[in-house]
């Protein structure tokens, strides 16, 4: 009978603890639902309106990816750097597409022989597009500013485009002398070539005036 009392005073403590947790993770739960400080997000954003269509008539045959620190400082004449002024790294990734665009072509860019087993094509020059920044990847690396600058940053949201502009305007630099257009050319040439091959003809290009 001892042991028998035993195992049911020790089934009731395990009850009663299990109440006791049980109790206490609702309590829990209703605190948090209570809490007046609990911070919550609603999106009160409008749809997006189209605004317009355009037809496309661009072969994008080449794309580069870039990375560029923008390094920009801002001082204040006469004044210390710890007092005033601002300098700011910015890392910055993004791509450039170099695109043919075919609605240029004219009435002579393709001439079929009599035979109409070979055609020569005269491509229009390719062009690169914006830069477009992958916003993702491009961040404030690091930032000093004197103490005006600092109790300013804390009553206004910083100002970024700057870092964009600059960043951009590195990068379609960069693609400019990085080779992207001579690549689009190529590729462009690659492409039709095996298009018009496939339909039966003898595919050249015009050789280009030497500078």
């Amino acid at each position: 009978m001892g042991v028998k009392k035993r195992w049911v005073r020790l089934g009731a403590f395990t009850l009663v603890g299990l109440l006791i947790v049980g109790a206490v993770v609702q309590f829990t739960g209703l605190l948090s639902r209570l809490n007046p400080f609990e911070t919550s997000t609603v999106d009160r954003s409008q749809p997006a309106v189209l605004q317009a269509m355009r037809d496309l008539s661009q072969y994008h045959a080449a794309v580069g990816d870039y990375q560029v620190i923008v390094d920009i400082e801002k001082d204040v004449k006469w004044v210390p750097a710890s007092i005033a002024g601002e300098r700011t790294l910015f890392v910055a990734a993004g791509s450039v597409d170099a695109y043919v665009d075919f609605g240029s072509l004219v009435e002579n860019s393709l001439t079929v022989s009599e035979d109409r087993k070979s055609v020569e094509v005269r491509l229009p020059d390719p062009q690169l597009a914006k830069p477009n920044l992958d916003n993702e990847r491009s961040y404030v690396f690091g930032q000093e500013r004197g103490l005006i600058d600092r109790l300013g940053a804390l009553v206004s949201v910083p100002n970024q485009q700057q870092f964009h502009l600059a960043a951009e305007k590195r990068i379609a630099d960069a693609a400019q002398h990085s080779g992207l257009l001579e690549r689009a050319k190529a590729n462009t040439k690659a492409m039709l070539t095996g298009m018009l091959q496939a339909l039966g003809f003898r595919v050249t290009f015009p050789a280009e005036p030497t500078t």
